[in-house]
């Protein structure tokens, strides 16, 4: 039989090259406007949150960069906690919240559709992170219009 003669990994060690870059550092050129959409279930999967994390870079990278919630999207922007609002019942509890918070005092936008937040899910518009805007169901295309109109970077997130 074979035997292994490597050390088993320990703490601190690398499985892969991580400082390698393959690609130019794009940066935003002066105007440039960045979109991501989400119409996805809030906890429903990873991409929520990965998209969120783009956002942030896209406009530590200079883009003048908006978040869409519409459709299930909205209860990314609701305020959580256990037991009370904004307490982490556990760690990682608040990834949403926190990252949206985050990238709204970097200078980023959300917006919020009224109907989805509402006739949807029943939540008013005090519901929201403090920082998000309420908009009208009938400015979700207008905002998407706007940045293509714009020649915007989109990212447009959708999950069921």
């Amino acid at each position: 039989m074979p035997t292994v003669t490597h050390a088993a990994h320990v703490k601190g060690d690398f499985f892969v090259d991580y400082e390698e870059k393959v690609f130019e550092d794009v940066k935003a050129k002066p105007g440039e406007k960045a979109l991501v959409t989400f119409h996805t279930v809030a906890f429903e999967g990873s991409i929520g949150f990965v998209n969120l994390l783009q956002a942030t870079r896209l406009q530590r990278k200079g883009y003048e960069t908006s978040i869409l919630l519409y459709g299930p999207g909205v209860m990314l922007g609701v305020q959580r906690g256990f037991p009370t609002i904004g307490d982490e019942a556990f760690p990682g509890h608040q990834n949403f919240n926190n990252q949206i918070t985050k990238f709204m005092a970097e200078g980023g936008k959300v917006y919020a559709c009224r109907f989805a937040l509402q006739g949807l899910y029943g939540h008013g518009e005090r519901a929201l992170i403090p920082g998000i805007r309420p908009i009208s169901p009938l400015d979700v295309l207008d905002l998407k219009l706007i940045h293509a109109r714009d020649n915007a970077f989109v990212i447009d997130t959708w999950t069921m």
